[in-house]
């Protein structure tokens, strides 16, 4: 596993470490094999070595368990998905300017999601998204914090702050971390904040929609599984140092680390990464593509316990060809998501998970048609589009509304600590808990009026009564 992405930073140097040089090549060998498990014991030693501990205070009663982020990297444009206005005309729609209806009467998206189209009783949608920026880092920061960019602090984002409440402190056991990015982070900020590096995502690396999904730290792509057996003998017959400090607290944690490690690498753990159990069939529905697989992936996380999920959805930023490239992303899109949808309904799986679908912003409602954008569309903070669904979110809703244009809020904004703050209370996570910040400051989980961040107030209109 790269550590970049995950790092164990409380856990201490093995004991014999400090005297490898002396004891000659073959406790040079043992090294060599440990380090080789340092990826995928890096997944669990945490858990067994000097952790903090943090109560989690009494919450609302919870109705979701867990969350799948679609994170539409780069900003789709709202017009081209989930709020059409070709009544605006061609300079406006382009030539996606045929939307189509939904099974709920009034409802309307982009003419290349039939399958969405179909299941519009299953999600809302918000059409009044808004934060007023423009720039990827501050928007994604903002949107995934519900805080302004600047300051001292860097606060922590939702999955960071899901995974202390619903996975750390809450008695989650898995051994896979409860905070999964699919595939790579998005490197725009520091997801963990202050909370620090043990509440960074667990980034699998790798492709999901290869014929072996390598996820980094646990999978291989150039040693077979009988290799990883032989390479365990060899350490377990090399290890005479460990034998004779049998009782040692250290080791015995660190071997019970060895052991969860190659259960993720060669046992049950690590399985939930293995496409391969799934029928062809549903495979295909989701798609072959890397998106439609990760939806996979996700699917199979929540299904484990893991809170939650993200997938780093890519190739957004759509400057320039924006039509061309919603070709492509679109029925990309569609299928994905609506057999996710499909999938954990099936499952019984949709009331109990929250799927979220947007970007940091939305695109300039007028097509910029001149050269170099030759059809693209730019940064558009004033209003945007998400998708929410399952967890306790009622499906069948539109929330709030964009002017004729797709330019401004026209009615009932909603800013990202609404989004938030909403999840958050289906969750069961109360919005006014305490963060455990590392110089004892008083931090909230979704921040107030009183620290400057605008609200139009939680989504009651598609929540529980």
């Amino acid at each position: 596993m790269n550590p970049r992405y995950y790092s164990c930073d409380e856990w201490k140097p093995f004991p014999d470490q400090q005297i490898s040089r002396e004891r000659g090549a073959a406790i040079s060998r043992r090294e060599a094999i440990h380090r080789a498990l340092f990826g995928a014991a890096g997944l669990v030693l945490g858990q067994h070595l000097s952790l903090r501990t943090f109560a989690s205070p009494a919450s609302p009663q919870a109705r979701a368990k867990g969350v799948i982020q679609i994170w539409m990297w780069g900003g789709p444009p709202h017009l081209d998905t989930f709020d059409p206005k070709p009544e605006a005309g061609s300079d406006y729609s382009g030539p996606l300017d045929k939307p189509i209806a939904t099974n709920v009467d009034g409802i309307r998206i982009a003419e290349l999601m039939p399958s969405l189209a179909k299941q519009a009783d299953q999600y809302s949608l918000i059409r009044s998204m808004t934060h007023g920026v423009y720039g990827h880092e501050t928007a994604s920061y903002m949107l995934q914090t519900a805080r302004p960019q600047g300051g001292r602090e860097v606060f922590p984002c939702v999955g960071a702050i899901v995974s202390l409440f619903k996975g750390y402190t809450a008695g989650y056991h898995g051994l896979i971390p409860p905070y999964v990015v699919l595939t790579e982070p998005q490197g725009r900020f520091s997801e963990a904040g202050f909370l620090g590096s043990r509440y960074k995502p667990f980034a699998t690396g790798g492709d999901p929609a290869q014929a072996r999904f390598v996820v980094e730290g646990i999978i291989s792509q150039s040693v077979s599984d009988e290799r990883q057996k032989g390479r365990r003998e060899l350490l377990h017959s090399l290890n005479s140092f460990g034998d004779a400090m049998k009782g040692d607290a250290q080791l015995a944690a660190a071997e019970q680390a060895e052991t969860q490690a190659y259960d993720m690498i060669l046992g049950d753990g690590g399985k939930v990464f293995d496409l391969s159990q799934e029928k062809k069939e549903l495979r295909d529905r989701y798609g072959r593509t890397t998106f439609g697989q990760s939806c996979l992936v996700a699917r199979r996380l929540v299904e484990r316990g893991v809170p939650y999920v993200t997938i780093n959805y890519q190739g957004w930023d759509t400057h320039k060809q924006n039509f061309q490239v919603m070709r492509r992303k679109l029925p990309e899109l569609d299928k994905g998501l609506a057999t996710l949808l499909q999938d954990l309904f099936e499952r019984n799986l949709l009331n109990s998970t929250i799927v979220w679908c947007c970007g940091e912003f939305g695109r300039t409602p007028k097509v910029q048609w001149e050269a170099p954008w030759n059809g693209g569309r730019n940064h558009w903070g004033s209003v945007f589009s998400a998708l929410v669904a399952g967890g306790g979110f009622k499906g069948g809703q539109v929330v709030g509304a964009s002017d004729a244009r797709g330019e401004e809020v026209k009615d009932r904004p909603v800013y990202p600590v609404d989004l938030l703050g909403s999840m958050y209370q289906l969750l069961g996570i109360d919005p006014s808990a305490k963060l455990p910040h590392p110089q004892g400051l008083d931090v909230r989980v979704a921040p107030t009026a009183a620290e400057g961040v605008k609200s139009g107030g939680l989504l009651k209109e598609i929540m529980p009564a």
